[in-house]
């Protein structure tokens, strides 16, 4: 068994931030992700392009140069792997963190691949990996999928896109344009507000032409492997069907943080408890970063407001 002083769960932009600021301070750390560096990030779409400009994105104050304004996957995917390496930071890749105990005052950490001690456990785990699935008939078939990665996928297919954010008006668009025939279902009145400024007019101009259809006010009913049935206000309909991307947002693993012993606000957010000051939680040397910080709320904390986090923990650790 391995003891660590400082260990960090999650190898994102935060993660990172916090293993920069550890190394900075001299302290023995070691950030575990369960998969690539920025593994989130790498599971983006392939085309995506952030809301936030590229030095919002910046950590450590090194600068991110983008070929525009709002970067890039690719270019962010090169930008914190070029950190990583450069800096020299100790990360291990590929090794899921199962269980974190204390005991004793000090944290033990289990993996897929090792078991360590530590005194001090960041958890910045983003929520990537959990979608909010919706739990009707079907939707376990092959043909539902709550990723969406590559357009030409979907070309000369029915394709239905479940939702109105982001990720579901950037899908829609690049596989009408790329020869589906696109489908909409909203579960709201309307095209989500808080989508990017720049798509937003696309997709309504689309929706009105008729190039991609909509329905508003849906309730998903059952997925079949060649239709979906839907219920609106207008009524019931069956939608000839061949794909699915159900691209209906994603949360944090509740059950891990629970299984820690870290409180959750008992209402819907699941808000978890932390000091704002410190962003230490109810559990002494135990440390949360990121966009975990806001529950259900995925969308108060992005890479922009949230890499302060690095400085302020350890700062607090330091002070220790």
């Amino acid at each position: 068994m391995k003891h660590i002083d400082l260990i960090i769960v999650g190898g994102g932009p935060i993660g990172i931030a916090c293993g920069l600021e550890a190394k900075k301070k001299g302290l023995d750390y070691c950030i575990i992700e369960k998969g690539v560096i920025t593994n989130s990030l790498y599971n983006y779409p392939l085309n995506m392009q952030f809301f936030s400009s590229s030095e919002k994105l910046e950590i450590d104050n090194i600068p991110f140069i983008s070929n525009e304004a709002k970067p890039k996957r690719n270019e962010a995917l090169e930008y914190y792997r070029r950190i990583v390496t450069s800096n020299q930071l100790n990360i291990n890749l590929f090794e899921k963190v199962n269980t974190v105990h204390k005991k004793q005052g000090v944290f033990h950490i289990k993996t897929d691949k090792e078991q360590y001690t530590s005194t001090y456990v960041i958890i910045a785990t983003g929520f990537y990996d959990l979608p909010n699935t919706m739990n009707v008939p079907g939707e376990n078939l092959a043909k539902v999928s709550h990723y969406y990665k590559d357009p030409h996928f979907f070309a000369k297919q029915k394709l239905a896109v479940i939702g109105a954010s982001n990720s579901a008006v950037d899908a829609a668009l690049e596989c009408y344009r790329k020869g589906a025939e696109v489908t909409m279902l909203v579960r709201g009145p309307e095209i989500g507000k808080r989508v990017k400024y720049w798509v937003r007019p696309d997709i309504i101009n689309r929706i009105e032409e008729g190039s991609i259809k909509a329905f508003y006010n849906v309730t998903i009913k059952e997925i079949l492997p060649k239709k979906i049935d839907i219920q609106t206000p207008q009524g019931k309909f069956s939608i000839q069907n061949d794909w699915v991307l159900a691209l209906t947002g994603y949360k944090p693993n509740f059950e891990f943080l629970q299984k820690i012993g870290i409180q959750l606000s008992n209402d819907a957010k699941l808000y978890p408890q932390y000091n704002e000051k410190t962003m230490e939680t109810n559990i002494k040397n135990l440390y949360l970063a990121g966009v975990i910080c806001g529950g259900m709320d995925t969308h108060v904390w992005f890479i922009e407001n949230s890499r302060i986090h690095a400085k302020t923990i350890l700062r607090s650790i330091t002070e220790k």
